[in-house]
């Protein structure tokens, strides 16, 4: 898991010990195996006490992982027919003004697009049913390898050559977290149990991920449409980075050079906090970006959710279905939002504390916040609400 940082100057990560002005891997992804078997059973090595979490990974004729995770073992017959993978061909490209990498995957145009109930691919493979992503008729979550990734283990074929640009391999990995069989829900109505069960199969893909040479690990979700979800199956998504985005960059060096969200969140707590279970806290920074911005963090600092207690993995979980709660009781729908989880990258931070920050679209009941021209061109955010007044609001619902 992540430990101490060396990094070089500017944005881009560096290998130990070498200040080089152009991007390099920081380490290489490398595949990962099922101890060369096309379907393996396991226990979490990290569980809720007193009840073991079970994890399946089936392999794919196309060779794409489908993970399992569950409170009961899954021996369920896959179906035969499974969804093919697409081609993998994406990389990044170095922009010298704003100083940071844009990921190029013209294979991703071709991604399923709104598709009808009847044809949902996050949804169980039925007998006599269309081939879903997921080659089983029962489960309780499962992770699946993106069929449209953004980063890939194969990107490295046929980079293109353009003068004066800097182009690198977009290796990495994409997965889609599908939080349950059923084709409508949310972080709200999965029941505590399953919010508990998703950050266990979080902290296992971190492990993995790290493990395997991603440089940052995102879990996120995109819900609803106007943030841009074109599958309504209640789901999320995991990135691994060969490198260390800008903005965790710049969150790194905060602090190291000593910033302490940990004091901060005590000494906001009457005028910002939303929210608690146990020793995690729903606040609004006041610094926030978006109107109706809501963070989730430990009270103490943590690298991420596999440094937290089990208490405090309860907390957080319960935490996920409040805001969320919250968000759809204020705006009176199904709240469009990005959900985001920041832990440390693979090298480290000292001082990091992870957050879960959730960004609502809307910045009234039916007017979506649109970032235009002056959020775009200049990254300087106009917020129309003050964070003081989301706190008032959001913590009497």
């Amino acid at each position: 898991m992540p430990g101490s940082a060396n990094m070089a100057k500017g944005s881009r990560p560096a290998q130990v010990g070498v200040v080089q002005s152009k991007f390099h891997l920081e380490k290489k992804i490398k595949p990962m195996s099922c101890d060369g078997m096309s379907d393996h059973q396991s226990i979490l090595k990290r569980s809720p006490p007193s009840r073991p979490i079970h994890q399946r990974i089936f392999v794919k004729p196309d060779d794409r992982k489908v993970r399992l995770y569950g409170f009961r073992e899954h021996d369920e017959t896959p179906a035969q027919e499974t969804l093919d993978g697409e081609p993998k061909a994406s990389h990044m490209r170095w922009h010298p003004l704003r100083r940071e990498w844009s990921v190029y995957a013209s294979g991703r145009q071709n991604r399923t697009f709104k598709p009808s109930l009847a044809d949902d691919p996050l949804a169980p493979t039925r007998p006599d049913g269309p081939a879903t992503e997921i080659p089983f008729s029962d489960f309780e979550l499962a992770i699946f390898d993106n069929r449209f990734p953004s980063f890939s283990e194969g990107a490295s074929n046929k980079l293109p050559a353009i003068e004066s640009v800097e182009i690198e391999p977009a290796e990495g990995l994409c997965e889609v977290v599908v939080y349950t069989k059923e084709s409508t829900g949310s972080l709200a109505t999965l029941g505590q149990e399953r919010r508990e069960l998703l950050v266990h199969a979080w902290i296992d893909r971190y492990a993995e991920l790290y493990e395997s040479g991603a440089a940052f690990v995102l879990p996120f979700e995109n819900r609803g449409e106007a943030v841009g979800a074109t599958l309504h199956h209640p789901h999320g998504q995991i990135y691994a980075f060969p490198i260390v985005p800008a903005v965790q960059e710049n969150a790194r060096k905060s602090f190291a050079d000593g910033y302490d969200l940990a004091g901060n969140i005590a000494s906001w707590r009457d005028d910002y906090s939303i929210s608690a279970s146990g020793d995690v806290e729903a606040f609004t920074p006041p610094f926030s970006r978006f109107p109706y911005e809501i963070w989730i963090a430990p009270r103490h600092r943590r690298q991420g959710p596999w440094d937290m207690t089990d208490e405090e993995i309860s907390g957080f979980a319960d935490l996920l279905g409040d805001v969320t709660r919250r968000y759809d009781a204020f705006f009176g729908e199904d709240t469009p939002y990005m959900l985001s989880l920041h832990a440390a990258p693979y090298a480290g931070s000292e001082n990091w504390h992870f957050t879960a920050q959730f960004y609502p679209l809307l910045r009234a009941p039916g007017r979506l916040k649109y970032l235009a021209s002056v959020e775009q061109s200049t990254g300087l955010f106009t917020v129309d609400v003050m964070p003081e007044e989301t706190a008032q609001k959001f913590r009497t619902l």
